[in-house]
């Protein structure tokens, strides 16, 4: 009976190894890609760079929807991302470029697409064109401007926060 207890603790102690290591080993594939994505990218881009929390108060200051950051290799950086109501079809989606003017000023260029069911009578609502992200004071996000929304002349808090 022994031998079968001490066998089995074997095996267990083995498997929680091969566990161990394969974890490991993906927490060093994360770092390494992690690395990668920013390679050769200034300070300033780092900050940038990744992925944001990213927020339309409208939908939800609670449950955010995210936004994704990257360099291409022609030096622009893309920017797509949306925040989904969990409540109903409402929605906030992203999809541009993104100039740094510095590190509290970004320049998004591209649609910026919300459906909110009190605004615009629940229709979408499509903004082209190019609009400033801006952190003012203390604050850890950058938020759109203007925020005057063109399809029902209410103020639209978008917002892109720090990593």
């Amino acid at each position: 009976m022994k031998k079968i207890i001490t066998l089995m603790l074997l095996l267990v102690v083995a498997m929680t190894s091969v566990t161990m290591a394969d974890a490991r080993t993906k927490r060093r594939g994360r770092t390494k890609a992690r690395t990668e994505q920013t390679a050769g990218l200034t300070a300033l881009e780092r900050k940038v760079v990744g992925r944001h929390m990213l927020s339309l108060q409208w939908i939800s200051w609670d449950y955010f929807g995210s936004v994704e950051i990257k360099k291409q290799a022609d030096g622009t950086l893309t920017c797509k991302g949306e925040q989904l109501s969990r409540e109903n079809d409402d929605y906030l989606k992203l999809d541009g470029t993104i100039t740094i003017v510095d590190e509290k000023h970004l320049t998004f260029t591209g649609d910026i697409a919300m459906k909110v069911y009190h605004i615009n009578n629940g229709e979408e609502c499509l903004r082209q064109g190019t609009y400033e992200f801006i952190a003012s004071g203390n604050r850890k996000y950058w938020r759109m401007q203007p925020i005057t929304n063109p399809c029902d002349e209410c103020a639209d808090y978008v917002d892109i926060y720090f990593k």
